[in-house]
């Protein structure tokens, strides 16, 4: 499950969407629809909007970024528009030069640049559009513009369309186009309204249609599509129910038994998934459950799988496995939520693998005869007591755990998978063999050991924020004590489990609340542990969020505290 609400952040994780089929998982940043507004009990937040000129913090001036320029594609020079490969690519060298000489301005726009952050390191002319900036104006591939006024936003779709909106963010996205060239732009979460005014700003979205993707977001649609394809779910029965007589009916009929998982269609993470073993449980969920389509499973001892995938023209590649950590109380004040992902070596043994690659690729071609390409994710279901693996969900969307997907050992092997999905949506001829790529990329599928964690407040609190942690490269010291180190663009650097990478997303001058994204933490260091019992939060990672947490202070909001005064997004100033 990764990429529904509370994950907005890359777009806030529990956002509801305007569209209420669109899921946020895996986004960080999204501002909550519940967050303190100006007249509220607290004043707005950062990601609701609300962020200005703020007080000096003790930390607020960050260090001088120093660029690694060794094989990051994004700084070459000019000399490269000299040396374009004019024929079809036909394998992964041909596929590095070209993004490394590509010309065409590329667009990552959202609330952070979470998701795909680093991919400038590998193509050319690729950089970030972004409502918070973690690193104050010291990433020089990162624009956040200066003006934000207060606006309460609902959803990641609202806070990209803003975005693309604004006067400053316009004049930076169409500055030094080449001629013949379109501006290409990519993003979490957009709506109809979003390919509106990307065609009238002569902008190409290279993402499947929001139309499209909102049929796809159903989890009723999900399961067909599988079905269709011979990825199937964990058995289940799609039906209704208006009685807890009548879901025990359906689940007798289809031979589930009586202890079961109910889903509805559209939904955050954690929020339309409901555990039902009795009439007691249907009492406390029938409000939710009453007059949806539902999808009605068996329920298994399992560990979700996800597994981001792409569909090319060559076939389906697909990467890495990540497990999911979900519903931590450390992490997200959200039953469920998701709050992070995990890659290691033993995520699956060979067979497993095995299943959840072909299931992944029949997934993939089931959404090729839909008209969708591009990229994906699959959350997996492995039954942890037949090795059995069943379709969860699908994402039809760049996820959370994309992240990490860029960094493996296979993606520096060759290149990261969303490479090919640019390669998908830009004016480029190749044909490749997809299936020797899968194959390589499935042998190095141990060999690097990835986690992230969203860290948001967990704390019933709403307070304006005077210090905060700076973005960077942290290290544990002789005592023990989460020690910043240096500034830092990305994780890429990261070496071992004693080294942490933070992306700051609330900071000094914004607000924090209940279910507020602080910021995004990356280590190469196991976060679960199944030591005494179930998985838990290992005593390392309960370290790394109490460290972060400590470098936050605030003041509480008192009621109708004003909103900053903010200029425009058109106007002119310091």
């Amino acid at each position: 499950m990764t990429n529904e609400s509370p994950k907005a952040g890359p777009q806030s994780p529990e956002a509801q969407t305007a569209n209420p089929g669109a899921r946020v998982k895996d986004a960080v940043a999204v501002p909550s629809p519940h967050s303190p507004g100006p007249n509220a009990t607290a004043a707005p937040s950062a990601a609701a909007g609300g962020s200005g000129p703020a007080p000096a913090a003790a930390n607020d001036a960050p260090e001088q970024v120093e660029v690694a320029v060794a094989t990051d594609a994004a700084y070459a020079g000019k000399e490269a528009d000299r040396v374009q490969l004019r024929r079809p690519l036909r394998n992964v060298s041909e596929v590095r030069h070209f993004f490394r000489t590509n010309q065409t301005p590329i667009y990552f726009v959202g609330a952070t640049p979470f998701n795909l952050l680093g991919l400038d390191r590998w193509v050319r002319n690729f950089s970030y559009i972004t409502y918070y900036d973690g690193w104050d104006g010291g990433h020089p591939r990162v624009f956040s513009p200066r003006y934000k006024p207060y606006v309460e936003f609902e959803s990641g779709e609202a806070i990209n369309n803003w975005l693309l909106l604004n006067a400053e963010v316009r004049a930076h996205m169409t500055r030094n186009v080449p001629h013949g060239e379109r501006v290409k732009v990519a993003m979490v979460f957009f709506d109809e309204e979003t390919e509106r005014i990307c065609r009238e700003l002569g902008y190409d979205l290279i993402l499947p249609s929001a139309a499209l993707r909102n049929q796809l977001d159903s989890k009723i649609e999900t399961t067909k599509l599988g079905n269709e394809a011979g990825a199937f779910s964990v058995p289940n029965v799609l039906t209704t129910a208006d009685t807890y007589e009548e879901l025990n009916d359906r689940a007798t009929e289809a031979g589930l038994g009586s202890d079961l998982v109910v889903q509805t269609p559209y939904g955050d993470s954690g929020k339309t998934t409901f555990f039902i073993s009795d009439a007691a449980g249907w009492e406390t969920h029938k409000d939710d459950i009453i007059g949806e389509q539902l999808k009605v499973m068996k329920r298994i001892n399992n560990t979700p799988v996800a597994v981001e995938a792409v569909i090319t023209s060559s076939g389906v590649l697909v990467g890495p496995y990540l497990t999911e950590l979900a519903g931590f109380a450390e992490l997200t004040p959200y039953k469920g939520g998701w709050c992070g992902n995990e890659m290691k070596p033993d995520v699956l043994n060979a067979e497993q693998r095995a299943q959840t690659r072909e299931l992944v690729r029949k997934m993939g071609e089931g959404l090729r005869k839909r008209g969708y390409r591009g990229f994906f994710e699959v959350d997996v279901l492995v039954d942890l007591d037949t090795d059995d693996c069943y379709l969860g969900e699908l994402n039809p969307r760049i996820s959370g755990a994309s992240a990490i997907t860029n960094v493996t050992a296979g993606a520096y092997a060759d290149v990261p998978l969303f490479l090919f999905h640019l390669l998908e949506y830009l004016d480029v001829e190749f044909d490749l063999d997809v299936q020797e790529i899968n194959e390589r990329w499935e042998e190095l599928s141990g060999a690097d050991e990835w986690s992230q964690m969203i860290i948001k407040e967990t704390a019933p609190i709403t307070e304006y924020i005077t210090h905060s942690p700076l973005t960077g490269q942290y290290y544990l010291d002789q005592y023990g004590t989460l020690t910043y180190k240096r500034a830092a663009l990305d994780w890429h650097p990261l070496q071992n489990g004693s080294e942490v990478f933070f992306l700051r997303i609330f900071g000094a001058g914004d607000y924090r609340w209940k279910g507020a994204d602080l910021g995004v933490l990356v280590t190469k260091n196991p976060l679960q542990t199944n030591v005494g019992g179930s998985d838990a939060l290992s005593i390392r990672a309960k370290h790394f969020i109490d460290s972060i947490r400590a470098m936050y202070a605030g003041v509480p909001v008192v009621p109708d505290d004003p909103a900053p005064a903010l200029g425009g997004p058109g106007a002119k100033g310091d």
